[in-house]
């Protein structure tokens, strides 16, 4: 029986060793090495690789257009993950109760996930456009004119503006979770507090968000990784501004590791991205589970 079992492994390692070395050398091995040129000062171009020690760790903490960016980031972040959320779970709702046409309005919301990043991002720098933009248009034909705004070029709403875009992308993604796991709920249990003579609001929030409360730990974890790392739609929209404005860690680490080549720098701020990343999932994590039912 030990023979066949020795047997067995080898025959999986036949299929995991391709995946394995693929993975290897695509991410382990990076990663390794974004450590090593994160304490160098490199262009990332000449073969000239100076080491530096922690210079640019502490030149991350002591930078302003750092501080800047991990703010935006943060804001972005936390502005995605709730409504984006919000948006999706209304969604789910909403396709779970109707009678008819269930399929058409569940492959409707789901439209915008299979938009790429850059072409949202263009198609919704036009709408914001203040000469000829939809929103614009919509404000001047019903005779609200001075309400007119450049939606990307003011300072005060462009991370709004950038937001909106990602949750107008993002939330048919995580409708179609919510969706599941709002099918997977009892009707018993609705009907019973329902004789009890409880509210749809008493029910929903006593029944239907514990029940789906794993979905919720899968969707926030997911938007929130989705916020840290935006970037497509930023480049495309505002190229970071005006002056820093949208800038974010990512929208950094590119700016400087490829426009200003400061390739050592940018692998930094990537290190430092990776570990905000893996604290707030842990504490994300733990704070969610703590709070799922077992069904």
């Amino acid at each position: 029986m030990t023979k066949k079992k020795g047997k067995i492994d080898k025959t999986a390692m036949l299929f995991i060793g391709p995946a394995f070395i693929l993975f290897t050398v695509f991410v382990v091995v990076p990663t390794i090495s974004s450590f090593y040129y994160s304490l160098t000062s490199w262009d990332g171009v000449s073969p000239k690789v100076t080491f530096i020690g922690l210079a640019n760790y502490k030149e991350i903490f002591t930078s302003a257009r750092f501080g800047n960016a991990l703010k935006n980031t943060f804001i972005l972040t936390v502005f995605i993950s709730i409504f984006e959320n919000a948006f999706a779970l209304g969604l789910a709702l909403m396709v779970d109760h109707v009678r008819w046409g269930k399929n058409v309005f569940r492959s409707a919301f789901y439209i915008p996930v299979l938009i790429s990043g850059i072409v949202s991002g263009f198609i919704w720098k036009i709408m914001y456009n203040y000469n000829f933009g939809t929103f614009n248009s919509l404000l001047q034909g019903a005779g609200l004119g001075e309400y007119k705004q450049d939606w990307l070029g003011n300072t005060a709403l462009t991370l709004l503006m950038i937001g909106i875009v990602m949750v107008w992308k993002g939330a048919g993604y995580y409708m179609i979770i919510y969706l599941a796991s709002l099918q997977s709920v009892s009707p018993e249990l609705i009907e019973a507090a329902e004789i009890d003579g409880a509210s749809a609001w008493q029910r929903f929030k006593s029944i239907t968000i514990p029940l789906i409360s794993g979905a919720f730990t899968i969707n926030l974890t997911l938007s929130l990784i989705k916020g840290l790392k935006v970037f497509d739609e930023i480049n495309v929209m505002t190229d970071g501004g005006p002056g820093f404005t949208s800038e974010t860690l990512v929208y950094l680490l590119y700016k400087v590791g490829f426009n200003e080549g400061r390739q050592g720098f940018g692998t930094a701020v990537g290190v430092m991205l990776l570990f905000i990343i893996i604290i707030l999932n842990a504490v994300q994590q733990k704070f969610l589970k703590s709070r799922e039912v077992q069904m």
